[in-house]
């Protein structure tokens, strides 16, 4: 009696089919038929499953050429699952019907940052600069740019533009006063 490639090894083999051959197919999952036509993915996903059997020891490598071949050939899902059906893991019954491992936290985007509340100084600089009021605006604007760092609160950037607007100003009200305050000899 020849030696059957799909465990049927001995008398007493439970894998032992009457037919000789491999088991029966495992019934299609989620709604697959048997008789649904398979995809070249499918095809390649149930030639992994033949893979890694072969790569455990599971497999001898003429099973494996063997079941490579039909795989390659197989037409139906039924085909697909009669390959693998003594084996840990079957075919998929579709394209993505698992789910993905969890990512390890190292590959994860950082969580994003809690929002920070902005420096009212450095608002006030800014209001105090574009509306004319540009001594008020240097002195808030200098103390606004020391409290960020140590409150940590957004708003520097508010706080340089009412010190720039503040020192223009500044500088125009002085040319302005110089203007004015000259007395023709």
């Amino acid at each position: 009696m020849a030696v059957q490639p799909w465990g049927a090894s001995g008398p007493g083999d439970p894998d032992r089919r009457p037919d000789g051959g491999r088991p029966p197919a495992p019934a299609p999952q989620a709604g697959f038929p048997a008789g649904m036509r398979a995809g070249h993915a499918d095809r390649d996903r149930t030639i992994d499953v033949l893979k890694a059997a072969f790569a455990e020891g599971r497999l001898s490598t003429e099973e494996y050429e063997q079941r490579h071949e039909e795989a390659a050939a197989a037409q139906t899902y039924g085909q697909l699952a009669g390959l693998v059906a003594d084996l840990p893991v079957g075919p998929m019954p579709a394209p993505m019907a698992f789910a993905a491992p969890p990512v390890p936290a190292t590959f994860l985007p950082p969580p994003p940052s809690p929002a920070r509340s902005v420096n009212v100084l450095a608002v006030t600089s800014l209001v105090f600069g574009l509306t004319g009021f540009s001594l008020p605006a240097v002195v808030v604007g200098h103390v606004a740019k020391a409290q960020p760092s140590r409150r940590d609160r957004d708003g520097d950037w508010m706080a340089t533009l009412g010190l720039v607007f503040g020192y223009v100003g500044c500088a125009l009200w002085t040319l302005v006063l110089l203007v004015l305050l000259r007395v023709p000899v």
